[in-house]
């Protein structure tokens, strides 16, 4: 049987895809095409280009967990069509959600009955549920000064310069200045005194940080909280906390579960977490949990009944999965505190192996604490041949993602490496991206020196001829100088997490 010529065509049938004439041309990049295309042909082009993306896996950039069990993956793709804000269609995704907010309300030591159900809400990410605590701070801050007859159109917030982006965007769209701590050589955290010296009448709270993106380290947060009382008592002022706890909330209870951080401090009022962090889960779970009902005023929460309940609802995103928060319960009852300590600490065992394998080299100092996020975070001793940002590019070659950054104000001629250590990356691969980082040093080791400078241009030869055409590495070394006189003309440094 001759198939007429427009069923050839169309390819009705495609036995081959890439034999086909839709891998003929380009794929449309502005407009969407006018005509359909089979679902084997769309499913194979898309699935060849994401072949250039990274590895997540050796993505040691990002916090954010790229590995769960195949359980999990199957509750997450049994729930996918779920719209978790739907919640008299989908009472038992909201019940696994209350359930979440009580066992990490009761692990951060929030001061609850046997029975009280905790104040808090999952969200889309730490960044979501910083925005929720910040307007609830300022909210609270206006409405008592609005009591007290005294202007209210000047809040701000006391931070260290290391914090991430979203407390930037927090301050710039809900009109709220943030006060930033420099930071110093040696020192890449908020400094709890210099902290407490910003705060004024006008400070709705102070965000400390445990687990700073630039070094993993853990903001004193109980010196902080001693600092601010006496400062509160002193004028008169009532001063709250909030901790970002984005990386190391799912770390400190169970690595260092006598450090007090928590709501065991009076002044700490509200706590994010990043459930795709540490809390095991992948990208798109965060968590906001109150001190109590009297730290999140009721006029931020909203009810809705045209979903067929009445439903109270205090997120700033509408529609989004409910697959992340059944993960989340699911990883909370299947690891329990037991599995949760042995995976924090086999990760915090892999960052000890990588840290001593980095210092056997001698090529590096070490910018990283122990007793915080298990990461690495590094930088070269000597500089005066290449420098972070070429290891980090030729770490590349290897799949290695591994970013190079320079710190805030005022330690920003700091420049480091850094290597975050998930449950995934383990003893093996730790070995694995040491021998890497020693070819990389060799390699960049064998190129000529860099040439000096005069007035930001290359000396000409004493002839005034041209220079010769630059070598393939030497072109590759102008491309890296290039993409780090873009990252030092930052002026703030907010690295991917």
């Amino acid at each position: 049987m001759v198939l007429s010529k427009t069923a050839s065509q169309t390819d009705v049938s495609v036995h081959s895809t890439f034999a086909s004439r839709y891998v003929r041309d380009a794929l449309p990049r502005f407009r969407m095409p006018e005509y359909s295309i089979p679902k084997e042909a769309a499913y194979q082009i898309i699935n060849d280009e994401l072949m250039l993306d990274g590895n997540p896996r050796l993505n040691l950039a990002s916090f954010v967990t790229t590995w769960m069990e195949p359980e999990c993956d199957k509750l997450i793709m049994a729930a996918i069509n779920k719209n978790y804000v739907d919640m008299d269609e989908y009472p038992v995704t909201t019940e696994l959600q209350n359930r979440c907010v009580n066992m990490i309300a009761h692990l951060f030591n929030a001061p609850l009955g046997e029975s009280e159900a905790a104040v808090g809400v999952g969200t889309v990410g730490s960044s979501e549920a910083i925005m929720l605590a910040g307007l609830a701070f300022k909210r609270k801050w206006q409405n008592r000064r609005k009591a007290e007859g005294k202007p209210y159109d000047k809040p701000n917030i006391v931070t260290g310069a290391n914090v991430q982006v979203c407390w930037e965007k927090f301050a710039r769209y809900f009109e709220v200045e943030l006060k930033e701590v420099k930071l110093r050589d040696g020192y890449y955290v908020m400094d709890p005194k210099k902290a407490v010296e910003l705060v004024d009448e006008n400070t709705i709270c102070v965000a400390a940080i445990l687990g700073s993106t630039l070094n993993g380290e853990f903001e004193d947060v109980k010196l902080l909280n001693d600092l601010l009382t006496e400062k509160n008592k002193k004028k008169g002022w009532d001063t709250p906390i909030h901790v970002d706890a984005a990386s190391g909330g799912f770390i400190a209870p169970f690595l260092y579960p006598e450090l007090e951080w928590d709501f065991r401090l009076p002044l700490v009022k509200s706590i994010n977490v990043s459930g795709h962090k540490y809390g095991l889960v992948y990208a798109g779970i965060g968590w906001v949990i109150w001190r109590s009902k009297d730290d999140l005023p009721e006029e931020l929460i909203f009810h809705i009944n045209y979903l067929g309940a009445d439903q109270p609802t205090f997120t700033l995103n509408f529609s989004k999965g409910s697959s992340q928060v059944i993960a989340q319960y699911y990883q909370l009852i299947r690891l329990g505190y037991e599995g949760y300590k042995n995976v924090m600490e086999n990760c915090q065992e892999n960052a000890m192996v990588l840290k001593r394998g980095l210092e056997r080299t001698g090529r590096f100092d070490i910018v990283s604490k122990d007793n915080g996020v298990p990461l690495v975070a590094f930088s070269l001793k000597d500089r005066s041949r290449h420098d972070e940002f070429e290891v980090s590019d030729y770490l590349r070659r290897f799949g290695w993602i591994v970013p190079a950054y320079t710190m805030p104000p005022d330690a920003q001629h700091v420049t480091v490496l850094r290597v975050v250590i998930r449950e995934d990356f383990s003893r093996t691969l730790a070995e694995r991206l040491v021998l890497d980082v020693e070819k990389v040093l060799h390699e960049l080791d064998s190129l000529p020196p860099k040439k000096p400078k005069v007035n930001g241009h290359p000396h000409h030869h004493r002839n005034g001829t041209i220079p010769p055409k630059k070598s393939e590495l030497e072109t590759q070394r102008s491309v890296t100088d290039a993409w780090k006189k873009f990252v030092m003309a930052k002026k703030t440094t907010n690295i991917v997490c």
